[in-house]
């Protein structure tokens, strides 16, 4: 006979450890998301164009929702050092993304160079919480 310990059997699956993984979840979806938008969103300016407003605004939320998920995760507790890293590289590619829209309010194309800077943090802050989320 088995006790309900025993049905527990990977660590991710815990009982303390499922709102961990489920947060961290979300924060993967709504930064998945808000990368589609980003990608609309850098093919105009890449081209030369202004992005619709809409979708920068959209594309914002959906980044600070990530952050604000990532952010508690980190503050409840000791999270791996992975998403620790993932949090400094997605703080990193906001603050990019704080002044890439305020070029935007002032109907200013970007510097390419800063579009593909903040895109670069992003992914890589994306992949570095991807990659602790499957090692959980």
């Amino acid at each position: 006979m088995t006790s309900p310990n025993d049905v527990i059997a990977t660590p991710l699956l815990a009982p303390h450890n499922l709102g961990i993984a489920t947060m961290l979840t979300y924060a993967l979806i709504a930064f998945a998301i808000a990368a589609l938008g980003g990608l609309f969103l850098a093919s105009h300016v890449l081209r030369g164009k202004l992005a619709p407003w809409a979708v920068s605004v959209l594309h914002a939320l959906l980044g600070a929702t990530g952050l604000v998920l990532l952010l508690v995760e980190v503050l409840q507790g000791t999270p791996a050092a992975r998403v620790t890293a993932a949090l400094a590289l997605l703080l990193l590619a906001a603050l990019g993304g704080f002044y890439l829209a305020t070029l935007h309010l002032r109907k200013t194309i970007a510097p390419k160079v800063v579009v593909l800077l903040h895109a670069g943090l992003a992914v890589t802050g994306f992949l570095v919480l991807l990659s602790a989320v499957l090692a959980a």
